[in-house]
């Protein structure tokens, strides 16, 4: 209805059949109209947030992602490095599958190259079918802007082509774009050494049974992007959102290994608020994993911003505090390493946030990517130095 009176849509809805939400795009495309969804959770437009998303600053990054923490996450550490957003246009988690074509993203990326405040367009998603990747990006090559696309996942990453850039991961896109446009700050990540240092002083902390790393995540995409590179230093992850049958666990009853949930997941959304708005079911799974005695570390993250819970980071402290004791019990130590997704405007405050987790023996990384490199480095110091 809303379409076919000349609205523009953001869908947030998941669990929506792909013949509807194709039906609904080519709709909206016939009347010019953007279809941002279904299963879109974030949007910026002209400076206002629909969906989740983050109070950052106005600036010359239009982004377009079927990924809303994503979007979240690029946005979040360009603001940090003093960047900006003109507008950030989610197409939904599906938009680049073969069946829907990429509608939305190519009609995103035609707005972005007409509006006069975007100097640079990111493209940002988990791996598009072929064919769509392939009719994005020629229609990428000929906006007349310069493009950095960000397919996370994607087999090989190409070497730039004309006004096109590549980046393997959102910390990366990040810096890309803070190169390209010289941004006024550098995002303060962890040196190798320093990643080390931290990593032998937690493995050091740990018995000799704890190898594994549970991580628990509110973003999907955030979790995509750990999944990549936990499997690319540890070898064998599992995850509900592998895309190996033999990689692939649904979270139901007890597995040993390097585990990494989206509890975002559709499967765990049915009748039920998302984790970002309702961290029940976290909660409780934090406590299962902290009474696994192989389990070393535990991976989250926390996304701040509109729609999101009030105070998270109090509210996670209560349950850690908890399975900390639990692994007390045991004789065992608990490492636990927390990403933030969220900037100091927000209503919740990423350093009031940061300051609380510090307080309670977490450490805060400065990007998911970070977060996973100290994940990985903690259990490859642990299994060299046998605890």
């Amino acid at each position: 209805r809303a379409l076919e009176q000349g609205l523009h849509v953001l869908l947030f809805s998941d669990n929506v059949s792909l013949a509807d939400e194709l039906a609904l795009k080519r709709l909206a495309s016939s009347k010019g109209l953007l279809m941002m969804g279904p299963d879109c959770g974030t949007s910026i437009l002209d400076g206002v947030a629909l969906g989740f998303a983050n109070s950052v600053a106005r600036g010359p990054v239009g982004i377009v992602g079927a990924s809303g923490t994503g979007i979240q996450e690029i946005s979040v550490l360009l603001d940090r490095m003093g960047l900006g957003i003109s507008h950030a246009i989610g197409t939904g988690g599906r938009d680049l599958k073969e069946a829907i074509g990429g509608i939305t993203m190519l009609q995103g990326l035609q707005v972005l190259a007409a509006d006069s405040a975007t100097e640079l367009i990111v493209l940002t998603s988990k791996p598009p079918a072929a064919s769509v990747a392939r009719t994005v990006l020629e229609a990428a090559a000929r906006v007349g802007k310069p493009v950095l696309v960000n397919f996370l996942g994607a087999d090989q990453l190409p070497a730039a082509q004309g006004s096109l850039r590549f980046a393997a991961s959102l910390e990366e896109t990040a810096l890309t774009a803070g190169a390209l446009l010289s941004a006024s700050k550098q995002l303060p990540l962890l040196t190798p050494a320093a990643i080390a240092q931290l990593a032998g002083q937690l493995a050091g902390r740990l018995q000799q049974q704890q190898r594994y790393i549970r991580a628990l995540y509110a973003g999907g995409t955030l979790c995509y992007e750990t999944l990549l590179h936990l499997r690319s230093e540890l070898g064998q992850v599992y995850a509900n959102i592998a895309d190996s049958e033999e990689s692939r666990y649904d979270g139901q009853g007890s597995r040993p290994g390097h585990i990494l949930l989206d509890m975002g997941d559709d499967a765990y959304t049915v009748n039920r608020a998302h984790p970002m708005i309702d961290p029940t079911l976290r909660m409780q799974r934090i406590l299962q994993e902290a009474a696994d005695p192989e389990v070393a570390v535990l991976l989250l993250d926390l996304v701040l911003g509109f729609g999101a819970h009030a105070d998270p980071a109090s509210l996670l402290v209560e349950t850690l505090q908890q399975a900390r004791a639990e692994a007390q019990r045991g004789g065992r130590y608990l490492a636990v390493i927390v990403t933030i997704c969220g900037t100091d405007a927000d209503s919740q405050s990423l350093s009031r946030q940061a300051d609380i987790l510090r307080q309670a023996d977490v450490l805060v990384a400065n990007s998911n990517a970070e977060a996973a490199r100290l994940a990985g480095a903690v259990i490859k110091t642990a299994t060299a130095t046998g605890g």
